[in-house]
């Protein structure tokens, strides 16, 4: 702390943060030392602002087909800055000009949901998450891409064979789907027999 000329009785305390309570306390000094603290003050809470911090970790996907999950890591209470607070979801396809447009005004939200028939699966969008409180808008966080939801599989696998091994035991083998925007992201297969 700055040290206060002694005939000094008042001082200003910058750099504090909005919407946050304070308490301060006073010691004298001199060549010698510092004494005791004051007493502390009456808790003050500073005056709120407009949100600065924006959500971080924008990420998302999965999801059902035609939806678009988007996640945030929350943003912490001293950071929101005043009442009021909650989250502003941008998105858009990638390459389109035209942003939509959410808003999620629950503070421990850390999710949003868009679903749209038209969504065609593993679509990238561009997204970004920003920050409201009852003084106004804040700051938006950098784009990140995420992708809509995938559906099932659209395509059979191919060249199904199967080779006795023994008595008991067959081996099944076929050629893997390979990976596209239709197919999907295929986690496993399943073998049934008849």
């Amino acid at each position: 702390p700055e040290v206060i000329n002694g005939r000094t009785h008042k001082a200003t305390v910058v750099d504090l943060s909005p919407w946050v309570e304070y308490e301060f306390r006073v010691v004298a000094s001199n060549s010698v030392g510092i004494g005791e603290p004051s007493r502390p003050s009456a808790l003050l809470k500073t005056r709120a602002a407009v949100p600065v911090v924006a959500p971080t970790n924008i990420s998302g996907g999965g999801g059902s087909r035609s939806e678009l999950v988007i996640t945030w890591e929350p943003v912490s209470e001293e950071l929101q800055n005043g009442e009021g607070f909650g989250y502003i979801v941008m998105f858009r396809p990638l390459g389109s000009t035209t942003w939509t447009k959410a808003v999620v005004a629950s503070v421990e939200s850390s999710k949003y949901v868009y679903r749209n028939e038209s969504i065609t699966p593993l679509s990238p969008f561009e997204v970004k998450v920003g920050v409201y409180n009852n003084e106004g808008e804040g700051t938006l966080s950098s784009i990140s891409i995420v992708y809509s939801g995938e559906d099932e599989p659209q395509m059979a696998p191919a060249g199904a064979s199967a080779l006795s091994v023994s008595a008991a035991a067959v081996e099944v083998s076929w050629l893997p789907i390979p990976w596209n925007r239709h197919t999907g992201r295929v986690l496993g297969y399943e073998v049934r027999g008849w």
